[in-house]
């Protein structure tokens, strides 16, 4: 399905606004926005603060749901769904290049010690869009590599 691949790595190349939802410690859902994006091999890249609910729970569970793609203006836009497993590094090469100028209103730059890059890597991802001619989504999983 290398296909369903590269239309999957269109969706997620450019930076923008997901939908991440994590596990908490109670085993209850939390979701928060988040700006991602992703490389061709469909590993998706986040920074937060290091003190941050969201490095909590994903250190205690990392098992993750995103949902990206679609905006307001563009209900009828393909959009996806993506189950994956998150980990949170400090590793300076990947803070560097996850860096983004307007991060500078958060964090004092790429060293700053609660600046943190959130790594996915997904193991199923569903594709669903208005012009694809089925309400059933396109699937993607891991083992099909």
């Amino acid at each position: 399905m290398p296909d369903l691949k590269q239309k999957i790595y269109g969706l997620i190349k450019d930076y923008q606004l997901a939908s991440l939802a994590t596990v908490a410690e109670d085993g209850k859902p939390w979701v928060r926005y988040v700006m991602l994006e992703g490389d061709e091999e469909l590993v998706l890249k986040f920074v937060t603060p290091l003190k941050s609910r969201k490095v909590d729970h994903i250190r205690g569970t990392q098992d993750i749901h995103i949902l990206c793609g679609a905006d307001g203006a563009g209900a009828s836009k393909p959009y996806l769904q993506i189950q994956g497993r998150a980990e949170i590094t400090r590793d300076e090469t990947l803070r560097k290049g996850a860096w983004k100028d307007f991060l500078s209103k958060y964090f004092a730059g790429p060293d700053d010690p609660n600046y943190t890059v959130g790594i996915v890597r997904p193991y199923r991802i569903e594709l669903y869009g208005m012009g694809m001619g089925s309400l059933q989504p396109e699937v993607w999983e891991e083992s099909e590599e």
